[in-house]
């Protein structure tokens, strides 16, 4: 069930603001109604859409007589009843005026109403008939493309279509020989400013017979654009047509984008349960439609430069983009970090593979350190996590493959005795304790000394090799340490002991 505060944050994302809002943002919304002056039947519903409404006063007055949660009213209109809106005690939300209500009623219909069906596994609207409807109104073979040109969908029969569009329908992208020639010719600088369709003529030597484009555009964001095969440009209806179908085409994206983001909710809600611990971690995976077996947690982070975790919200989308059944694991946004649950055990190669999947989609610039957690059953899950991080954490300060927690499990005992040792948990007496501090006071070299001939098992010419020193040098050195703490390097335990305290001793 849709709640208040979850409309108020993706319509934010859609240049919508919140003027003010009831105590809690946690009320459910379960219907919409759009004001129609010319209707004089009384409606009702949770989302009041004010359309053609001047005033955010008179918003605030009809959404009352609708029993509204919250209403929706042009930015331009709400200055003038700051304190009637907050005195009828309902949400408003003041619209970006670049967005039509056309497309903004297709998100809160997508949100409100769709939100049980994608819920359960409904998938984005089919733009592959739209594209055939279009194609057949223009008598011309249809592409609908994103903003990087990826293929959304096409119309049917390819018996006529030139080399360009096969290539580009096969490998579901524009060529990048062909996104360089029209980036050239300024056709994406075009569309990132111009609703206008625009001809493309035609190029025999780059297997292009000519493209009528228009733009696909939410407010200000472009979301797409659609490609007409064409040899001259359109005119007259034909070009109206094109016109009008890429306002219908925005709305189809906005409500797939939605229907996604919505699924993506469902399945990070159910993610973050796993990784946190629960009792039902089996129902969960089954939910999840998981397969049965073992699992690596694996923890992602994306930069973009100095800008930490810049592009981790586009990692989480190129994560959970298609249906789940399509996609090998199931991922959660928690806070910097984007998790995935990957079915996998003892060989880690799955997980690598799905690294290196993700980084390859991210945007050229990208930097993705990733850790993977040892293999797991469903209920360990936790743990797997938290040997993600720990492997997150080391990965994290230069590139490479990810960090795998079973190749790095002592690096990460020793972060982790580093870690305790800086929380005061390390003992501050002892042989390792009294040296470090004598070495602080008097500029002696005990303590590298002594790591010295643990590392060598008291090798004396090998410690004196490592340390550039006589190993009569090693020898008093040592004396003077035995007379000012209790080594008892004669003792397996004590050794050991100090090899411990050492590894934190040293970051």
């Amino acid at each position: 069930m849709l709640k208040l505060d979850r409309l108020v944050n993706v319509l934010g994302g859609y240049g919508a603001r919140l003027a003010c809002a009831p105590a809690s943002r946690d009320v459910p919304l379960r219907s919409v109604v759009v004001h129609d002056p010319t209707d004089p039947r009384a409606a009702t519903g949770d989302v009041f859409l004010a359309v053609g409404v001047g005033s955010a006063g008179e918003a605030v007055r009809l959404g009352t007589a609708a029993r509204a949660v919250v209403v929706l009213v042009r930015d331009e209109a709400g200055d003038d009843a700051a304190g009637e809106v907050r005195a009828a005690g309902i949400a408003v939300l003041l619209v970006d005026p670049a967005v039509s209500w056309s497309q903004l009623l297709g998100v809160v219909y997508g949100l409100v109403l769709e939100g049980r069906e994608t819920e359960a596994g409904r998938g984005p609207t089919d733009l592959f008939a739209f594209a055939d409807t279009l194609a057949g109104e223009l008598g011309y073979p249809v592409t609908v493309e994103d903003q990087m040109s990826r293929v959304l969908a096409y119309s049917g029969s390819q018996q006529t279509a030139d080399p360009v569009r096969l290539e580009t329908i096969l490998g579901r992208r524009v060529p990048e020989a062909m996104r360089g020639l029209l980036a050239r010719q300024g056709v994406f600088a075009h569309l990132a400013v111009s609703d206008e369709p625009l001809f493309v003529a035609p190029s025999p030597d780059h297997g292009l017979r000519g493209r009528m484009v228009v733009a696909v555009r939410a407010g200000r964001e472009l979301l797409g654009s659609i490609w007409v095969e064409c040899q001259s440009p359109l005119a007259g209806r034909q070009r109206e047509t094109l016109a009008d179908g890429a306002r219908a085409v925005a709305l189809h994206l906005l409500r797939s984008r939605v229907s996604a983001d919505l699924e993506r909710q469902v399945e990070s809600d159910l993610v973050i349960q796993l990784l946190e611990g629960t009792a039902d971690a089996p129902a969960l995976i089954s939910r999840l439609g998981l397969p049965g077996g073992q699992f690596r947690v694996i923890a992602l982070q994306a930069h973009v430069g100095e800008e930490r975790n810049a592009a981790v919200l586009t990692a989480f989308e190129r994560a959970t983009t298609g249906f789940g059944w399509s996609r090998p694991g199931r991922s959660a946004l928690f806070g910097n970090t984007l998790y995935t649950v990957l079915p996998c055990g003892h060989d880690a190669a799955p997980a690598r593979d799905w690294v290196r999947a993700i980084v390859s989609a991210l945007p050229p610039g990208v930097t993705a350190p990733a850790g993977v957690g040892g293999p797991a059953e469903p209920a360990q899950l936790p743990a797997s996590r938290q040997e993600a991080d720990e492997s997150l954490a080391l990965r994290a300060a230069g590139p490479g493959e990810p960090v795998v927690y079973d190749e790095s499990w002592d690096r990460i005992l020793l972060q982790r005795l580093r870690a305790a040792a800086s929380a005061g948990r390390a003992p501050a007496r002892g042989p390792v304790a009294d040296l470090s501090r004598h070495d602080a006071e008097y500029g002696t070299r005990y303590v590298e000394t002594l790591r010295a001939w643990l590392d060598a098992q008291g090798d004396l010419a090998a410690v004196a090799a490592r340390l550039g020193v006589h190993p009569n040098t090693v020898r008093y050195r040592l004396r003077k340490m035995t007379a000012l703490t209790h080594l008892e390097l004669d003792r397996p335990e004590k050794r050991l002991a100090m090899i411990i305290a050492l590894a934190a001793h040293q970051g």
